[in-house]
């Protein structure tokens, strides 16, 4: 099997992350990230324990010391890197369901790696599964640190993101996908004073988003209302990206938390030259709301190291995607989920009005389709191919609608993103793009 990374490192059905491959995978990061020292997590799906021993095993061939973390949340991973200087990796494939894992790196400093690195990365990788030599996957010696004291120190720095205010008064009711925030989201927010409600937070291998979390966010809605809840929030499996539940039990995506961060922090002076960085997926309903309130938007192609990227390079303090990916990088160095869901609970007690009223003041979401296509095999030529069609469909929605056609990074996927005025308009020419897909790309 050749590795290849996409959007968030590389990804794919566990059982074709062989253990030749994942030593090799640790024998190139420890080569091309370099540092000496790296700290491990994983989310809790039942895979994680091999691929950690055969990643582990990599790494400590090349010399490199590694502390397992354990089971956490992948910001947690992040901050540890950040904290200490070192390199870091996180085994999870996110929100797929639990056959599925994945590994993502973080250099030293905490930053996901850029494409350069990660082309060096599978450059170095390609030349050690190519050679004689590469060693089996063999017991590896390593240090652990106590997880449950990183995990403490990380859960003050989130806490301390507050600035000595708490969160009495709220009640929150929140999912924990059954993964990694199950032990520490709960805890924490009742640390910072918050009535907490918990929902899927009994991981047992397999169960990890299972119905559960951000991409299945409908019981979590019903608890909002049948507990009178003031908000609910949705991890994903690993815990960097969350959506919210306001108090009538409506969806709150990721465009919506950062216009309404993006607007506080404007309020408070603390949103760096009033610009916000987005992604290509953010809705159109957005960027006339921050053009409403003079904000400037920053885009990026999708995937939070890219916004990243253009938060680093502009200086810039807030970015995201509708995913619920959110970054706050006076805070963080990657999408965190407890650290937003903290920052919009301290909004809501500042506040003292309810979320959906909030909600909408801040934004307008203009009707968006989204459909998946299913895939053989990613194909370079396909958005040359289906250019002349999309072309069309722009053309008849103007600049009332939008369109977006680009494959998946993390699965054999063709996403077709349709913004119209109208929701029937929005989907019929989404379905027309989607028939187009079919035609260029034999399905899987």
């Amino acid at each position: 099997m050749t590795l290849r990374f996409g959007t968030d490192g590389v990804r794919g059905p566990a059982h074709e992350l062989s253990d030749h491959v994942v030593t090799a995978l640790g024998r190139a990061a420890a080569a091309i990230l370099g540092g000496g020292r790296f700290v491990v997590g994983r989310d809790p799906r039942e895979s994680g324990p091999r691929l950690e021993r055969a990643l582990v095993a990599g790494l400590t061939t090349t010399g490199a010391a590694v502390e397992s973390l354990g089971v956490v949340p992948t910001p947690v991973v992040a901050w540890i890197c950040a904290d200490r200087g070192v390199a870091g990796a996180m085994i999870s494939a996110s929100h797929n369901a639990y056959g599925d894992n994945g590994i993502k790196f973080f250099a030293p400093g905490g930053l996901k790696l850029s494409d350069e690195v990660e082309a060096d990365l599978e450059a170095e990788l390609d030349g050690l599964l190519g050679s004689a030599d590469a060693p089996p996957v063999a017991a590896s010696e390593r240090s652990s640190t106590d997880p449950i004291d990183d995990v403490a120190r990380y859960r003050q720095a989130v806490m301390a993101s507050v600035e000595g205010r708490d969160l009495r008064g709220l009640r929150v009711a929140i999912d924990c996908a059954n993964g990694a925030a199950s032990e520490v989201a709960p805890r924490l927010l009742r640390d910072l004073g918050a009535v907490v409600d918990v929902l899927h937070a009994s991981p047992d291998g397999r169960n990890i988003n299972a119905e559960c979390g951000s991409t299945y966010p409908a019981a979590l809605q019903a608890a909002v209302v049948a507990a009178g809840a003031d908000i609910g929030l949705a991890f994903d499996g690993d815990a960097d990206r969350v959506l919210a539940v306001d108090e009538t039990g409506e969806l709150i995506d990721g465009d919506h938390l950062i216009a309404l961060c993006a607007l506080d922090m404007r309020a408070r002076g603390t949103l760096v030259d009033d610009t916000v960085v987005v992604t290509v997926m953010t809705n159109l309903g957005f960027r006339l709301a921050m053009a409403d309130h003079g904000i400037q938007v920053v885009e990026t192609q999708v995937g939070d190291r890219y916004v990243l990227e253009a938060l680093e390079a502009g200086g810039l303090s807030l970015g995201g995607e509708q995913s619920g990916h959110v970054i706050f990088r006076r805070l963080a160095t990657t999408g965190d989920g407890l650290l937003t869901g903290v920052q919009l609970l301290d909004l809501l007690a500042r506040a003292g009005r309810p979320l959906s009223a909030m909600a909408a003041e801040a934004m307008t979401r203009l009707p968006q389709v989204l459909i998946s296509v299913p895939v053989a095999a990613r194909s370079e030529g396909l958005l040359d191919d289906l250019a002349e069609e999309i072309a069309a469909v722009e053309s008849e929605l103007g600049d009332q609608g939008r369109v977006l056609v680009r494959p998946s990074g993390t699965e054999p996927l063709v996403r077709v993103m349709v913004e119209a005025a109208d929701e029937a308009r929005a989907r019929s020419a989404a379905e027309r793009l989607v028939g187009a897909v079919s035609r260029v790309a034999p399905p899987a």
